[in-house]
């Protein structure tokens, strides 16, 4: 069972794999964005762990939905709503369970994830983050191993696609060759996730290494 501590130390950990792969992300997104990307979620999820430390919310749902809540109001662009709006929707879904178990999880984020592609009007395929987000969840009931993996493959088949949405779409053909930033930040969140599990002992971390 997944419970508030659990979600806490995801988050805490998303925030450490942002920071230390902030450059990467906005390198990513120079060819084909803002080149902001890394920086404006470096300093999104630092504002995620600072407010978790000063409020310890203690369901899975609360975490999720301050962090979100901080996402929104700090994070400049369009992944500050995007990624705040996945978190919130998720804790939403959630409740006010003390505890929930995988399947719970899974399906709640499935929600989240739902309403980032109705907000982004994307759908997979259009070189978004829900080229990582979706494989992510669908391995989720494997194991959060296989969910890393699935995110991680997932932005990498973006390099080849064209982007039908956000600022890469008006790129058209030169948006093709590019790793979408958006799809590799979503892979850290399954990195991180994966991380979090193997290092709690949760019996059905799996994966590789």
């Amino acid at each position: 069972m997944l419970d508030a501590h659990f979600f806490r130390r995801w988050l805490t950990a998303a925030a450490a794999a942002v920071d230390r792969e902030a450059d990467r992300l906005t390198e990513l997104d120079s060819p084909i964005g803002d080149a902001d990307h890394g920086s404006n979620l470096r300093r999104g999820f630092t504002a995620v762990v600072t407010a978790l430390e000063k409020e310890a919310p203690d369901t899975p749902g609360a975490v999720l939905t301050l962090a979100g809540r901080q996402l929104i109001s700090t994070v400049g662009g369009a992944s500050g709503p995007l990624y705040g709006t996945l978190l919130r929707r998720t804790g939403k879904a959630l409740g006010d369970a003390r505890e929930v178990d995988e399947a719970r999880f899974a399906e709640a984020l499935r929600t989240g994830i739902d309403a980032v592609a109705a907000l982004g009007g994307a759908a997979p395929g259009d070189k978004t983050m829900l080229d990582a987000l979706v494989p992510g969840v669908d391995g989720l009931p494997d194991s959060f191993g296989a969910a890393r993996e699935a995110a991680l493959q997932g932005a990498l088949a973006t390099i080849p696609l064209r982007a039908r949405k956000g600022r890469a779409s008006y790129l058209g053909e030169r948006s093709v060759g590019h790793q979408d930033p958006g799809a590799t930040s979503s892979a850290l969140l399954f990195e991180a996730l994966a991380e979090t599990a193997a290092e709690g002992g949760e019996s059905r971390e799996g994966g590789h290494g």
